[in-house]
C-alpha cells in the first residue's frame, strides 16, 4: 500500500493526537519527523538484520537518564518510516493503526520504557 507523503503524515499527527495530553506535555523537547526510509547509520546503530522492519526510532536521551541540572540538550527525535509501514500493510485502517503502535512505542523509549517491558505490553 502507498500514500503520498501529506497522508501518511496526517496518520502520524492523528496518532499523536490520541496520546493523551499530560504526557504530551511532557515532549515538549521532542520532534516527530516522518522518513521514508532508515538511513544504514540508523540500522547499524541498532545491530539490525537486513531483513529486520523498522517502523520508527527514538533517538535521545531518555527521561529518566536526565539529571537535576542537565546540560542543555538538542530536542530528541522520534523518526516514522513509510516506506516499511507502507510494505507491511495492506489498508490504510492498518497502517493507522501500526503507526499508532509505532508512535507509541517510540514515546515509551522517551519516557524510559525498554524494548522487554514495551513486548510485555503487546508493543512490540
Amino acid at each position: 500500500m502507498h500514500l503520498a507523503r501529506r497522508q501518511f503524515a496526517a496518520l502520524v499527527v492523528r496518532a499523536m493526537e490520541t496520546i493523551p495530553a499530560p504526557i504530551r506535555a511532557r515532549m515538549d523537547n521532542v520532534e516527530v519527523v516522518v522518513e521514508r526510509w532508515p538511513t544504514e547509520a540508523q540500522r547499524t546503530s541498532l545491530d539490525l538484520a537486513p531483513t529486520e522492519e523498522l517502523f520508527g526510532l527514538y533517538e535521545g536521551v531518555p527521561l529518566p537518564e536526565r539529571g537535576i541540572t542537565a546540560d542543555a540538550l538538542l530536542p530528541d527525535k522520534i523518526t516514522i518510516f513509510q516506506g516499511p509501514l507502507e510494505e507491511a500493510c495492506a489498508t490504510e485502517e492498518e497502517m493507522a493503526e501500526e503507526i499508532r503502535t509505532t508512535v507509541v512505542h517510540e514515546i515509551a523509549h522517551h519516557f524510559g520504557i525498554d524494548e522487554e517491558a514495551l513486548a510485555e505490553l503487546g508493543y512490540e
